[in-house]
């Protein structure tokens, strides 16, 4: 029997551990303010569509979610309806059209590295208007590397923060802000997360 990807098997206990997500939240209501509607946003790695796409929805904007889990996608169904949500991999973009804007909250931590670049040179491609990208990922430097998350077993990678500006700024978008934001990821396990800000260039 094959065992189903682990973010289906965690489904909604994500939501229910993290309990600090005001940066993200934060973040959001920043894209909500450089855009004008209508617009339309790409949410790569939406999860259960918490709570980014939920917030994107309720200012009038047009949300494409893509996801891998399909646990993760019928949530967001749920919890942030109206969306059109997709079930494919997060690489799997240049049919979904133009964006105003894309963000990558802790999605692009679940690919190699090797990955990344032609991701984002992809996604600035298919970006208009103010082409906004916001990423979020978590401090290391590490590719693949095996961890376990919520009881499951996970691949991850994660970049030092020059390391992170330098591979966006090449897939042609100019950086805005970037910082180091220290939270808990999930009950009494801190780390320090990236949030970064770009535009294409």
């Amino acid at each position: 029997m094959v065992k189903p990807p682990p973010f289906d098997r965690i489904g909604k206990r994500y939501d229910e551990s993290f309990t600090e997500r005001d940066v993200q939240v934060a973040e959001g209501n920043w894209l909500i303010g450089q855009l004008s509607t209508p617009a339309r946003v790409l949410d790569l790695g939406c999860g259960s569509g918490l709570p980014t796409c939920k917030q994107l929805l309720d200012a009038g904007i047009e949300v494409v979610g893509i996801d891998e889990s399909a646990e993760m996608l019928a949530l967001a169904e749920q919890q942030a309806p109206g969306g059109e949500y997709l079930h494919r991999d997060l690489r799997d973009i240049a049919d979904l059209g133009e964006f105003d804007a894309a963000v990558a909250f802790f999605s692009l931590i679940m690919l190699p590295k090797a990955d990344v670049p032609p991701l984002l040179s992809q996604l600035r491609s298919q970006l208009r208007g103010p082409k906004l990208l916001q990423i979020a990922m978590v401090l290391g430097d590490f590719d693949e590397f095996p961890i376990v998350f919520m009881g499951e077993p996970i691949a991850v990678t994660a970049y030092p923060p020059d390391d992170l500006a330098h591979v966006v700024e090449r897939a042609g978008f100019e950086c805005l802000d970037l910082r180091e934001i220290k939270a808990e990821a999930e009950k009494n396990r801190l780390e320090v997360q990236l949030f970064l800000r770009a535009k294409g260039a």
